[in-house]
């Protein structure tokens, strides 16, 4: 049985992701000095939860993700079980970037902190893999693992931020767009010499 997690600490816990997206959202950069003072905590309280910078962003955006996780796995349809593929992975789609075009500064702080190791991270794993399940029920004779890695690439904070400058939902349009098209695309004819 997993160990109960202190009220304290977890009162603790939920002040110092709280800091850390304040001070993203207002300065796009975040120091583990700032958010702990920014918390009310010391600064040892941080580094034990979470180790370093890119713990804690690592963090916040699994507290982001673990939402959409839940209805991925266990919801209702279409972001759960039970809907045909396409339509799983549009509605996934729809609420990921959804995440993105309001998390822009969260975004590029994982992109920041994590860029050595952002194939790791545990929210990023779930996300490619589950795109990859969906392209390859869909098309399974497209590459999905690397056109599920190619759609996150696009997860970039500076191009969220650009495509916001053309209304709300523009960077859900057009990821979603995009994956139409590689959904649409012409299927390969196999060469018949080579059998």
């Amino acid at each position: 049985m997993p160990k109960q997690e202190r009220a304290d600490a977890a009162r603790n816990r939920q002040a110092v992701l709280e800091a850390a997206e304040r001070l993203l959202a207002e300065r796009g950069h975040v120091s583990l000095d700032e958010v702990a003072a920014e918390a009310g905590v010391g600064k040892g309280t941080v580094f034990r939860r979470f180790g370093n910078r890119a713990g804690l962003i690592r963090e916040i955006l699994a507290e982001r993700s673990r939402a959409l996780r839940e209805a991925v796995t266990s919801g209702p349809p279409p972001l759960g079980p039970g809907a045909p593929s396409r339509e799983r992975l549009m509605a996934f789609l729809a609420e990921l970037t959804g995440i993105g075009e309001q998390n822009a500064s969260l975004l590029s702080a994982h992109e920041a902190a994590c860029a050595d190791h952002k194939h790791e991270d545990p929210s990023y794993r779930f996300w490619a893999q589950h795109i990859a399940d969906l392209i390859t029920a869909e098309r399974p004779d497209l590459d999905a693992d690397f056109l599920s890695h190619a759609i996150l690439a696009t997860f970039d904070a500076d191009l969220i931020r650009h495509m916001r400058t053309r209304g709300p939902g523009a960077f859900t349009s057009a990821v979603q767009a995009m994956v139409t098209a590689i959904l649409d695309a012409p299927r390969k004819q196999q060469d018949p010499s080579f059998n």
